[in-house]
């Protein structure tokens, strides 16, 4: 995707605006002119990407629970949108241990809300709901899953994001389709990228202890991940979303993840962390009794790469340089806004 000049004008909805993800994907699409509507929980005070970018004054932003289904109806009516981006969710997998109940009531509930206000319009022409890389039945085999096979995550995070894949092809079948209306859902890897603070986090957990000069603790250092720039799935959402709008054959499911090599481990991306901070960062494990996580993730892209012939552009080293170099500019008082705005840019290469 080398424009998004597809996007100005049109009306967008997108849910969980006030995320880490919406925050980069409302900046692209204010960037280009669309007229977007956000509707999501208030930021986190000490991770509120959204409010330092003051992306506030450039869109409508709805705070709301995606549980509410009078308060997200009336603002998705208001909105009319012709294109849906679903990013609301609780995302964090220890976290769901903690609050399953809530976990579940956001992710399948949330998401059955949204598709019933979708249903019940008849404005939408695409609808996109980014779920995970983690939706897979994962016995921790080295294989690389693709989009057939099983859905059934361990987790109550990861099994939530599965029953929100399952509610949003029933609502396709069943309703959607027959309105015309494209649907797809899109499954990411692990995402890093500049003003990501969220707790639990590979990427804000080491800027927390360098920024400290404290070392970095990994609890397991040899997971495997499919670690990639925010921009990368990003800009397959809106590829997706607009391809999909222009012709409804591109309605489906797609794995969105890095080349095979940039899938590494957390403590060599750690270790990358390191070189690009300087500054002395360093690392250490430390074994923390933790509930069960998979210790080895990989996606095939191949479906998305053959339907779009997509390649990703920043590889995991540049990944990670270009997070420091937004944390490092951030801290430095440059405006968070114009450093996201470079970064785009620079991502579509211009």
């Amino acid at each position: 995707m080398d424009s998004l000049s597809f996007y100005s004008g049109k009306k967008v909805f997108v849910t969980g605006h006030t995320g880490f993800k919406g925050s980069w994907l409302c900046k692209a699409l204010v960037n280009a002119g669309a007229l977007v509507t956000g509707y999501a929980l208030a930021p986190e005070k000490d991770n509120d990407l959204f409010g330092k970018t003051g992306l506030e004054n450039e869109m409508v932003s709805v705070i709301g629970d995606i549980r509410d289904f009078g308060s997200l109806k009336k603002a998705f009516d208001v909105c009319k949108p012709e294109i849906v981006f679903h990013l609301a969710a609780q995302p964090i997998v220890l976290e769901s241990y903690k609050n399953p109940k809530y976990t579940y009531e956001t992710n399948v509930m949330g998401t059955v809300n949204l598709l019933e206000c979708i249903r019940q319009s008849d404005c939408v022409r695409s609808f996109l709901n980014v779920t995970t890389d983690k939706v897979y039945e994962n016995d921790d085999l080295s294989k690389a899953f693709v989009e057939t096979d099983k859905l059934d995550g361990f987790d109550p995070y990861s099994n939530s994001k599965s029953c929100s894949e399952l509610v949003t092809h029933s609502y396709a079948k069943s309703f959607l389709l027959d309105k015309g209306i494209a649907v797809s859902t899109a499954r990411a890897g692990n995402v890093i990228g500049g003003g990501d603070l969220a707790p639990n986090r590979i990427i804000p957990d080491c800027i927390r202890a360098a920024s400290k000069g404290e070392p970095i603790i990994l609890r397991n250092p040899d997971s495997v991940r499919p670690f990639q720039h925010v921009l990368e799935p990003i800009f397959v959402y809106l590829m997706i979303a607009q391809r999909q709008y222009e012709d409804k054959s591109f309605s489906g499911y797609y794995n969105v993840g890095p080349d095979e090599t940039d899938c590494i481990t957390t403590g060599e991306l750690a270790t990358l962390f390191c070189r690009y901070w300087d500054d002395g960062a360093r690392w250490e494990h430390k074994k923390v009794e933790n509930p069960h996580e998979a210790g080895f993730l990989k996606l095939n892209c191949d479906k998305l790469k053959n339907t779009f012939g997509w390649s990703a552009r920043w590889n995991i080293e540049t990944a990670v340089e270009k997070t420091v170099e937004f944390t490092k500019a951030y801290l430095g008082g440059a405006p968070a806004s114009g450093i996201m705005t470079n970064q785009i840019n620079s991502f579509l290469g211009e």
